[in-house]
């Protein structure tokens, strides 16, 4: 199961639910995915795929959207 967090244009951010226990979002794009770790701090895990403009974005929302992604993290688990 990979629940949906939020979705962004053409991004969707979420999360496997029997993945490591490490906080962290999975992002895809028609163009590729990508991973960023969430703790301690935010940085990229992988990429598959997606440009540096398009990290770059993803990377941004995810800072924005930092303590949505929390707390739909520690509710699911």
């Amino acid at each position: 199961m990979a629940p949906t967090v939020f979705r962004q244009g053409p991004f969707r951010f979420f999360f496997f639910s029997r993945e490591e226990s490490r906080m962290h979002i999975h992002v895809t794009h028609t163009d590729g995915e990508a991973k960023f770790w969430l703790e301690p701090k935010i940085e990229l895990a992988l990429n598959q795929g997606l440009s540096n403009k398009q990290l770059n974005e993803a990377l941004l929302l995810v800072r924005e959207n930092h303590e949505e992604i929390i707390h739909a993290w520690r509710s699911y688990f």
